[in-house]
C-alpha cells in the first residue's frame, strides 16, 4: 500500500530507487513488493524506463468505492443542488494523513477557472479551509502531531501560518466554519461534519472571482452551514 501511495498526479513512472525514497522502504523490499504488485495487476512494468506505473485495476477500485458508497449516494444530490443554486463550487472531503482528499467536487464556477478539482484530488491540510476545519475537531494528540509536521515542512513562514491555522480553528469552534484563500482569486469556506461511527467529513464552498473575501464569506456562510446540517442528517440516518 505504501508503494501505491507513492504515485501522485504528474508522476507517471517510478523506479525502485525513487519508490524506496518515497516510502522509506529498502530497495530490495521495494523490488520484491513491486514485482508482486505487477503479478497482481496493480502495477505495470515499463521495461524501457526500468520503472513502474499504476495499472487500470487501481482505477476500477476507485470507481467501485465511489459508486458503492452510501454516503456519496445521499451527498451528491445535495452538493449538486447547492452548486447550481448559488453558481459556486461545492466539495466533500476527508483527511488522509496530512492531506485532504476530495470524495466529490461539483464545479459550477461563476467564471472559467484554471483550477479543476476532481474526486480523488489531494490538497494540503494546513493551507486550506478543508484542512483547517478538520483540524478544529481532530483529537488533540493527532492535531499536535500534524502541527509538528507542518512546522517541519514550512519552517520559514511557520509563525504566520500557525497563527492563520489557530484563527481558523477558533472560527470553526465559535462560528461553525472557517475560510481561506490559498489559491489566487479563490475564496473557500468549510465546515466539519462530525457523525458517530463515521470519519469526519468536511464540506466546502468556493468561488473563483475577484470579489473581496469578506463579501464571499458573508454570502456563503449561511448556505454552507445549512448544507452541513442537511448532510449531517442524511449521512447520520444511514
Amino acid at each position: 500500500m505504501e508503494i501505491l501511495r507513492a504515485f501522485r498526479p504528474g508522476s507517471d513512472l517510478h523506479g525502485n530507487g525513487e519508490l524506496a525514497e518515497r516510502t522509506g522502504l529498502s530497495r530490495s523490499t521495494v523490488s520484491r513488493l513491486a514485482q508482486t504488485l505487477v503479478a497482481c495487476g496493480m502495477l505495470e512494468r515499463d521495461r524501457r524506463g526500468r520503472a513502474y506505473r499504476l495499472a487500470a485495476p487501481v482505477l476500477s477500485l476507485a470507481h467501485a468505492m465511489r459508486t458503492g458508497s452510501p454516503v456519496l449516494a445521499v451527498a451528491q444530490p445535495l452538493l449538486r443542488k447547492e452548486a447550481e443554486r448559488h453558481k459556486i463550487n461545492v466539495g466533500l472531503a476527508v483527511a488522509d494523513r496530512d492531506e485532504m482528499v476530495y470524495l466529490e467536487s461539483v464545479r459550477y464556477s461563476r467564471r472559467v477557472a484554471w483550477r479543476n478539482v476532481v474526486a480523488g484530488q489531494r490538497v494540503p491540510m494546513e493551507l486550506t479551509s478543508l484542512g483547517r476545519a478538520w483540524l478544529a475537531v481532530a483529537p488533540d494528540a493527532r492535531r499536535a502531531e500534524l502541527m509538528a509536521q507542518f512546522r517541519a515542512r514550512r519552517p520559514a513562514g511557520w509563525r504566520a501560518l500557525s497563527r492563520e491555522i489557530e484563527a481558523a480553528m477558533d472560527d470553526v469552534r465559535r462560528l461553525g466554519y472557517c475560510w481561506a484563500a490559498w489559491q489566487p482569486e479563490v475564496v473557500a469556506l468549510a465546515t466539519p461534519i462530525v457523525i458517530a461511527d463515521h470519519p469526519v467529513y468536511v464540506v466546502n464552498m468556493s468561488v473563483t472571482a475577484d470579489t473581496p473575501a469578506s463579501e464571499v464569506v458573508s454570502q456563503l456562510r449561511e448556505p454552507l452551514l445549512a448544507l452541513g446540517k442537511r448532510l449531517r442528517t442524511a449521512v447520520g440516518s444511514l
